[in-house]
């Protein structure tokens, strides 16, 4: 009997992926101590971005897809 591949939860929670299979990833640096970062700052962090190239594989393979 074959068995499914089980979806890595915490990768799944930091993830996410689009409808033409870009993955996607939240900025570093803004969940605390934003106090002493200026608001421009804290708008650019703000923004997500795709996942780098060579990261692809690993997290395609977590997430099941």
């Amino acid at each position: 009997m074959k068995s499914k591949m089980k979806t890595n939860k915490s990768v799944a929670k930091r993830f996410r992926v689009t409808k033409n299979g870009k993955i996607l990833h939240e900025s570093a640096n803004r969940s605390h101590k934003n106090y002493h970062k200026s608001a421009s700052r804290k708008r650019r962090l703000d923004v997500g971005s795709e996942l780098q190239q060579s990261d692809k594989r690993r997290i395609k393979k977590a997430l099941g897809i």
